[in-house]
């Protein structure tokens, strides 16, 4: 029976990003299914003790923006370390995602997801901008008019909330994470670790 992994990400996190392909090319290996969850990480940072980037000690801010250089670098993903329009509100995108994966399955979802991230990261486009929303759905062959107004729908909101609680009753902390049953590996950097347990 092919496992499925729950993924928790954040609309605006570059660490998301950079495990977006490997992932995909991972869950491709080993025939998992793969179902997308973008939750309220400010919410999930509230309840487990995390603090948002600008709430940081200096220190760790420092440390974050050498991190990203050094895996923009390994991994040849070419980010702006401080794009235009980050942190965007990923409240609209985040019900699109939602919309898409209970109405026409994962894979649209993710595909959304992912392309919002590169768009973001790479290209600083605005991801809170109903325009450029509209014109991401459409970029991954979905109807963008049509789903940007299926997201309005609040229904989007109260599941998203419902999940956000899930994930911390799970004990998810941070973004990414990828979950199979009780385990959790957290952040782009444990996909090595993800990949051994599908192949155990």
């Amino acid at each position: 029976m092919a496992v499925t992994i729950d993924y928790y990400v954040s609309l605006n996190s570059p660490w998301t990003h950079f495990g977006a392909a490997r992932l995909g090319a991972l869950v491709a290996r080993h025939g998992a299914g793969l179902r997308i969850y973008p939750v309220d990480y400010g919410a999930i940072f509230a309840a487990t003790g995390g603090l948002p980037l600008g709430q940081r000690a200096p220190a760790r801010q420092a440390y974050r923006m050498m991190e990203l250089s050094r895996w923009r670098d390994a991994l040849g993903i070419p980010i702006h370390l401080r794009p235009r329009h980050f942190p965007a509100n990923e409240t609209l995108a985040a019900h699109a995602v939602i919309a898409a994966r209970e109405t026409l399955g994962s894979g649209p979802a993710i595909a959304l997801a992912h392309r919002v991230l590169k768009a973001l990261w790479e290209e600083e486009r605005d991801t809170a901008d109903k325009a450029t929303l509209a014109a991401l759905i459409a970029e991954v062959g979905l109807d963008g008019q049509s789903l940007l107004a299926a997201a309005e729908d609040p229904r989007w909101a109260a599941m998203r909330a419902a999940d956000t609680e899930r994930a911390i009753a799970r004990g998810v902390f941070g973004a990414p994470s990828y979950v199979i049953g009780a385990e959790i590996f957290w952040g782009q950097d444990r996909l090595d670790f993800l990949e051994r347990r599908l192949s155990a």
